[in-house]
C-alpha cells in the first residue's frame, strides 16, 4: 500500500526546484521503490496499491500543477506494474481520492466550501470512504481489476 501525501501549493513560477525534488521523492520515488521492494516477495493474490488524487485527472484551480503532475505518474506506476507482475497473478490499482476530511485537508478548512462546490456529491469523503475501496480491491472483490484508476471522489472528476 503506498500512502503519502505533501500538498505544495502555489504559482508554477514560484516553485523551487527543491520543492519538486522534495514532491516527487514523496509521491512518485518513494512509490516506486516501495512497489519494487514489495514485488520481490509478491506472488500469485499480491496487491499492489497506491493512493492518488483526483487532481490526477482533474485540476480545477490554479497552483496545483505540481501535485497534480506528481499523484497523475501514480497512474502510469500502477500500469507499469500490471504488465510487469500481471504473469505472476500481483494486481496494481490506483486509488483516486477527492476531497477527503483528513489532517491535511480537513472539512471544516478554510477551503473547504470551495472544495465541496467541485464535487458531484456536494461534500466531503471520509477516510473510512477510501479505506473501504481499499479493502475491496485486496480482497476477491479485487482479483480481476489491475492497471486501474478508481476514483473514491464524490464526483469530483465527473
Amino acid at each position: 500500500m503506498n500512502n503519502a501525501g505533501i500538498s505544495p501549493y502555489g504559482p508554477l513560477e514560484d516553485v523551487r526546484r527543491d520543492e519538486v525534488d522534495r514532491v516527487l521523492a514523496v509521491h512518485v520515488r518513494a512509490a516506486y521503490l516501495a512497489a519494487q521492494a514489495a514485488a520481490r516477495h509478491l506472488g500469485p493474490g499480491g496487491r499492489i496499491i497506491s493512493v492518488g488524487s483526483s487532481m490526477a485527472e482533474r485540476v480545477p484551480d490554479p497552483g496545483w500543477t505540481l501535485y497534480a503532475m506528481s499523484k497523475s505518474a501514480l497512474l502510469g506506476l500502477t500500469k507499469g506494474l500490471a504488465r510487469d507482475l500481471g504473469p505472476r497473478g500481483v494486481n496494481a490499482v490506483v486509488v483516486h481520492p477527492g476531497s477527503t476530511d483528513t489532517e491535511m485537508n480537513p472539512a471544516d478548512g478554510p477551503d473547504a466550501e470551495h472544495e465541496r462546490a467541485h464535487a458531484a456529491l456536494g461534500r466531503y469523503g471520509s477516510p473510512d470512504d477510501v479505506a473501504a475501496m481499499v479493502a475491496h480491491l485486496s480482497g476477491p472483490g479485487g482479483d480481476y481489476v489491475t492497471g486501474a484508476a478508481i476514483a473514491v471522489d464524490g464526483g469530483y472528476a465527473a
